[in-house]
């Protein structure tokens, strides 16, 4: 879908477009931008190449730029899903392959007085908008280990309810999982973003105005502290990826060590109640008036002699 902005006037007036945003675009509409504009749109595959002299290209004024795009929650779009603008100084084509996030409020300043006056504008705007989106999602993502964290950290779970210790676990383990992922995805794209508006600032210094070479080398700045910032997200959430899985591993040998006990304390009383069961006439106990209750209580000796030494040993 091809859409020009500013759109066409109804009175039939023409109006030149300072920004084309193609969504899904086919392959007449880049054909249209090329015979008409000069631009040429690349394809997907072309948008989806991870070397950086495919995703960033000078020719004389003409910028061709694309990164890796982290859609949102609710798409269904793979990933990584490319974005690409390519920016030149009276026309700006962007091209994507679904929503993003920060498009729809540059698109409402068109209809509005506050809309920007040229391509490099549009460009600048677009930037603002998806650090900011991004700078929310990594605050979403630092809410989200903040409360793992203290779940894991602070809260008491019943000892005595295994089953929900190792779901409430389970659960923990795979959020923090999950917050991994959504981080590594905005990395990828953060990285994306500071290549491309390096490059632009770069490339573009001679004809773009310097009001918005300033907002992008602010923009630039802002992707530089959320680098570091994503930087210390992905420590925390390693942390309590292994935190976590501590947990579980202390609460196996949890298991591990009853079991071991029991089975120690089982050893002795299962020995003397099979001698005492092997019924031969020589045995002297086996004349006993009170042979039954001195084989008992040697049982329970044997069974309270144990558990009386782990326990002083500090392992029940």
């Amino acid at each position: 879908m091809l859409s020009a902005y500013p759109a066409p006037k109804a009175s039939g007036t023409v109006v030149k477009p300072v920004w084309i945003d193609l969504l899904q675009p086919t392959a007449e509409e880049r054909d249209r931008i090329a015979r008409d504009y000069g631009l040429q749109v690349p394809a997907r595959e072309a948008l989806e190449e991870i070397e950086s002299s495919s995703r960033l290209r000078a020719e004389g004024q003409v910028l061709t730029l694309s990164m890796p795009l982290a859609v949102r929650v609710d798409q269904t779009e793979p990933l990584p899903a490319p974005v690409g603008f390519i920016l030149s100084p009276s026309l700006l084509v962007s091209v994507r392959f679904t929503g993003v996030h920060g498009f729809d409020e540059v698109l409402a300043r068109f209809d509005r007085s506050d809309a920007p006056g040229d391509s490099t504008a549009v460009f600048a705007a677009l930037i603002e908008r998806m650090v900011d989106y991004r700078a929310d999602l990594l605050e979403s993502i630092s809410a989200q280990v903040g409360a793992v964290s203290r779940r894991a950290f602070t809260e008491h779970i019943p000892r005595t309810r295994r089953a929900v210790v190792d779901g409430a676990l389970r659960e923990m383990l795979a959020s923090v999982g999950a917050a991994g992922e959504r981080l590594s995805e905005i990395r990828e794209s953060l990285l994306g973003l500071q290549r491309l508006v390096g490059f632009s600032c770069e490339m573009a210094k001679d004809w773009m105005r310097p009001e918005i070479r300033a907002r992008l080398v602010t923009a630039r700045g802002d992707l530089a502290s959320l680098s570091d910032y994503e930087s210390h997200l992905w420590g925390k959430i390693q942390f309590l990826l292994d935190a976590i899985l501590g947990f579980i591993n202390t609460d196996q040998n949890d298991i591990f060590k009853v079991l071991t006990i029991v089975s120690v304390v089982g050893i002795p009383p299962t020995l003397i109640a099979s001698m005492y069961g092997m019924n031969f006439h020589n045995m002297p106990e086996l004349s006993w008036h009170y042979g039954y209750q001195f084989g008992l209580g040697l049982i329970l000796a044997s069974t309270i002699v144990p558990i009386l030494w782990f326990k002083w040993r500090g392992w029940w």
